[in-house]
């Protein structure tokens, strides 16, 4: 009997009522809710109108004492409210109340940004949220739980128990199949703004029931960078912040007052007679990590108000335009404990024109008022007035901060006087997508607006404390030139927040503010997250590569003496553009297409072909139509997308642009025409391959070099969801698995930081750069006391001075020899490069690096480029002999085996890494084992050959000779393709695998560097 009592005991703990009973228990003890009572719900307003009438009457004793003399006051007001909540919708209702006989009755009060008003604070300690169980409504349905503000149901929960066998699937069957949407409580808007489905494993969500067709999204925190939640925290569910935090009092009225918002989308349907525009309306309820991001980030700048840098590594599919809203809405509301305000305006720099709109309407919906935000779609004058008139949220891009000192001369000419002043002012700076412009002069030249009365100040004090180390500049020379370096660093009333999903090393080390693991980024969303929820497709699900095979034969009857480097490229170029490369590759393309690719998302599916060059798109486009025509297909057709007008050679008398191949559609056009149904594939050639979002995309075709962040750009636009799409296809023709694994590794989980460049380079850069003696600490003296001065732009007679000043150590460069001006140019644009970089993370100090900097800048854009070696033409002189497509692989890429490598900065500037010294005997058997070749002991001749023209080489020599190691690596890479070349005869085996594989010339190089190096060393030590 014990026996039975304990399993019968067990059961009851593990039944849905238990596990409600112990939600409900802890929302009523822990998250601030008051119990409500089912007998109370009114089935056919599905309201709780005591409820209602008793916080009009407690919060709003005066409206309700001139209400309370009409007959039928409470039913009344219930019919008023009834009326807005179906017309206006119970979002704007709860935020901005009803009128009922001209007065406006409030049914929900929000917390305020400043606590300068107590009664406000009062009444919002009056909410009084319920939690309602077993409510029975017109439908005769009884959903688990009810949540209600103040009488208005918000939200309704189904649970599951894993342990009865039934999870939250099951409640999200119940849903779609047993509640019906024309129930008033369900009504979208109207009623209830979201429905949860929740077991002890997961939280998934809608806001609009629609009977089988319902979509429900998760609402989990993310598991090991994946779906799913973490073991809870001392012994509690996994769902347990659910409601311990997500539906916690002051969370869920902070949800409905800044969150929950509604989107409205217009999709264009092309149709036989023209474009038709559809509306969509959605309810937003944030997903987790949303919430998260923004909570978290609010809270940071709260605590330790401005000047720092967050990461927000959000991957695709993320919400991020979303996240920015909430984000921009937040922060330009933001006050501190002392109810001062932390940021006086944001600025939100994005190049995304759906994203002003966006923001607009969002925040529109919180604020209620015009002028909140302003987009810059005019000129830059607009963008200072903006400023200058302290507009909450501003959006722009990051080009027109340069010229904003310029727009204020023009408006001082048209007799508008503005001043931006920035004294005790402080701003938020929010990337929409941190990329280089944001590290770079661009970007200096907006914390210089940003901060200018800061700067200035800190320019006095540094001059009155004669910190400048500096006697060779006048004062006011002085004075720009720690404007300059000022302006580099981090600025203490300026905080950026920037989102990407993948960043590059110098942007973690620039947004370099720590999160909760205390590594950068301050938050993160993963790509393999987004892929198992659900928000994106697996772009490498599905990845077949081919490779080719070909041999060269030489028939020209004379052999020509050619420039070496320009004929290997020739030869490379001669077998890409290939009719016979191009039109096997253009059939298996079409072939696949009409077999596969056509079926897929209801018949609706396209695809996009990537090319390496405009020539090359050119010839797929002409090869395409042609195969068409040959065929007699009439159920596919191509656009073609590049830059410019173009010749080929084989037809010198036509100009081919994209107009004239796409049979006169406009560039502008060319997004609308593809998503119609007269198109369905797009030729690219370095266009649509960052930003093109279209989801009826499925297939890629990639004919070109995709390496690190370009692949997962380019191959991520396959990876939007529409429906009926169920997975995606690419069919690569130049790069490996392994490759591609590379490339998405370090974006799929987290992103290790690689190691940091060492600033002692700069000061051996600094030292190498003057050892040339092509200019003098004088020259870099006479020419910054010029740029220097303060003045908005330069005259006439000072652009001629600084030219001049250039034009010597011009002639210097000239009279070097050619190996020694691509080292010079080398190391001046690694320095540039370099103290670009480091003057953001680190605050520099040193005058003298400053003025080089400038200095070098202007002096690289002087030097003359490198002769440019004829067009070398090929047509005549070699054939194809024969050339095969073979599948390699296909299948899936797993991203979750592996550990991703650190992203890599500048450690040794301008240099390969360093490799362990391995003897050159060994160099043929690790390619063996590499690469699967069949080169033989017998082939180490030809490497050896290589070694000793290299040691012979007097250019090679002498810079391996007063070089270090890594210096000289980009000297020996110079040297590399004429050094092949020259033993070509007779090993054109070996010679086709290093100019055909970068990976295998990469293990050549590393090999050969080592080996050359060291010989000469060992040379000049005897």
């Amino acid at each position: 009997m014990l026996i039975l009592d304990y399993v019968y005991t067990s059961y009851l703990m593990h039944t849905e009522d238990k596990f409600e009973d112990i939600i409900e228990r802890e929302l009523l003890q822990i998250s601030g809710y008051h119990q409500g009572k089912a007998n109370e719900y009114d089935a056919d307003t599905a309201l709780f109108p005591s409820e209602i009438i008793n916080f009009i009457q407690t919060t709003q004793p005066k409206q309700w004492e001139r209400l309370a003399s009409t007959s039928d006051a409470e039913k009344i007001i219930i019919d008023s409210l009834t009326k807005e909540l179906k017309s206006r919708g119970m979002l704007d209702v709860l935020r901005n109340g009803f009128k009922c006989y001209g007065k406006t009755l409030r049914v929900a009060y929000f917390q305020p940004n400043t606590g300068m008003n107590p009664e406000t604070l009062a009444l919002y300690e009056k909410n009084r949220l319920t939690i309602t169980r077993q409510v029975t409504i017109k439908t005769g349905r009884i959903p688990d739980i009810l949540l209600s503000i103040n009488g208005l149901p918000i939200a309704t929960i189904e649970l599951k128990n894993p342990f009865t066998g039934t999870t939250y699937q099951n409640a999200i069957h119940q849903y779609r199949t047993e509640r019906d949407p024309k129930d008033p409580l369900f009504a979208f808007k109207q009623r209830c703004l979201v429905h949860f489905a929740v077991d002890t494993e997961e939280v998934w969500m809608t806001t609009k029931l629609a009977g089988e067709s319902t979509y429900f999204l998760p609402l989990n925190k993310g598991n090991h960078h994946g779906a799913g939640n973490p073991p809870g925290d001392n012994e509690e569910y996994r769902t347990s912040y659910f409601w311990l935090e997500v539906l916690q009092k002051d969370s869920l009225l902070d949800i409905l007052a800044r969150f929950l918002h509604i989107e409205i989308k217009e999709t264009k349907i092309p149709t036989a007679t023209g474009v038709n525009y559809q509306k969509k309306e959605t309810l937003i309820f944030p997903r987790y990590h949303q919430l998260d991001v923004v909570r978290k980030l609010i809270t940071h700048a709260k605590q330790n108000k401005a000047g720092h840098n967050y990461l927000i590594q959000h991957s695709a599919g993320s919400g991020k335009s979303n996240s920015i809203a909430w984000l921009a809405h937040r922060l330009a509301n933001l006050h501190d404990n002392q109810d001062e305000k932390i940021f006086h305006t944001v600025v939100v720099i994005t190049d995304r024109t759906v994203l002003d709109q966006q923001l607009q309407n969002t925040i529109y919906q919180f604020e209620h008022k015009a002028g909140v935000v302003q987009k810059i779609d005019e000129n830059t004058q607009q963008l200072a007035t903006a400023l200058s008139d302290g507009v909450p949220i501003i959006i722009s891009t990051i080009q027109k901060f340069p010229f904003i000192t310029k727009a204020i001369e023009t408006l001082a000419k048209k007799g508008k006087t503005i001043d931006i002043t920035t004294k005790n002012k402080r701003f938020a700076v929010i990337v929409d997508e941190a990329h280089g412009s944001q590290t770079g002069e661009t970007a200096a030249e907006l914390r210089k607006i940003l901060n200018k009365d800061g700067i200035e100040s800190a320019i006095a004090a540094q001059l009155l404390e004669d910190e400048l180390e500096e006697d060779d500049l006048s004062d006011a020379a002085k004075q720009q030139l720690l404007k300059e370096q000022l302006t580099r660093t981090k600025q203490p009333n300026l905080s950026y927040f920037a989102f990407t999903a993948t960043p590059k090393h110098k942007t973690q080390l620039v947004f370099d503010e720590p999160g909760e693991n205390g590594q950068v980024p301050f938050h993160l969303y993963t790509m393999r997250q987004a892929i198992e929820e659900g928000y994106i497709k697996d772009v490498l699900a599905n990845y077949t590569c081919y490779d080719r095979y070909y041999e060269l034969v030489h028939t020209a009857q004379d052999d020509p003496n050619l420039p070496r480097r320009q004929a290997a490229k020739a030869v490379a170029r001669f077998v890409e553009l290939h009719p016979h490369n191009i039109a096997q590759k253009v059939e298996i393309i079409i072939e696949h297409f009409r077999n596969h690719t056509r079926h897929k998302i209801g018949g609706r599916a396209k695809a996009m072909v990537v090319t390496s060059s405009r020539e090359q798109a050119v010839k797929y486009k002409r090869a395409f139509d042609r195969y068409i025509q040959d065929k007699g297909y009439s159920d596919i057709k191509s656009l073609v997308a590049f830059s410019g007008s173009i010749i080929l050679d084989e037809l010198p008398g036509q100009t081919f642009t994209e107009v004239n191949m796409n049979g006169g559609i406009k560039t502008s056009e060319i997004p609308d025409k593809f998503a119609s149904d007269a198109y369905q594939v797009l030729l690219v050639a370095n266009k649509f391959q960052t930003g093109f979002d279209q989801p009826l995309l499925h297939t890629m075709f990639v004919d070109k070099r995709l390496d690190g962040v370009q692949a997962v750009q380019t191959l991520s636009r396959l990876n939007r969801t529409t429906t009926g799409k169920e997975d995606t296809f690419v069919l690569d023709f130049v790069n490996k698995p392994d490759d591609i694994y590379k490339a998405f590794k370090p974006y799929y989980e987290e992103t290790p930081v690689g190691e940091s460049a060492d600033p002692q380079q700069l000061n051996d850069l600094s030292y190498q750069l003057y050892e040339w003696q092509l200019f003098s600490h004088d020259d870099v003296n006479q020419w910054c006391e010029i740029w220097f001065r303060p003045k908005t732009s330069l005259t006439g007679s000072e652009h001629k001075k600084l030219n001049t000043l250039l034009d010597p150590i011009i002639e210097n460069y000239k009279a070097l020899p050619d190996a020694e001006k691509e080292l010079f140019k080398t190391q001046l644009s690694s320095f540039r490069n370099l103290y670009l970089f480091l003057a953001q993370i680190i605050p520099y100090q040193d005058s003298e690096l400053e003025k080089l900097y400038a200095y070098g800048r202007f002096l690289l854009k002087k030097l003359p480029r490198s002769l440019q070696a004829p067009k070398i033409d090929l047509s005549g002189d070699i054939e194809l002999k024969f050339y095969r497509l073979e599948k390699i692989s296909e299948g899936k890429i797993d991203l979750t085996a592996g550990q991703a490598e650190p992203l890599r900065g500048a450690i040794a500037v301008g240099t390969r890494q360093p490799d362990k010294e391995v003897p050159l005997s060994q160099l043929i058997d690790t390619l063996n084992e590499r690469f699967g070749t069949n080169f033989t002991v017998a082939d180490q001749l030809f490497f050896e050959q290589i070694t000793e023209t290299a040691i012979a080489n007097d250019s090679i020599k002498q810079a391996a000779q007063v070089n270090t190691k890594e210096n000289f690596a980009p000297v020996l890479d110079k040297h590399l393709e004429n050094l092949f070349i020259e033993r070509m005869d007779g090993n054109e085996k070996i010679f086709m695998q290093v100019m055909n594989s970068e990976e295998f010339k990469a293990v050549v190089f590393e090999k050969l560097l080592s080996s050359i190096y060291e010989s000469i060393k060992s040379e000049q030590l005897d």
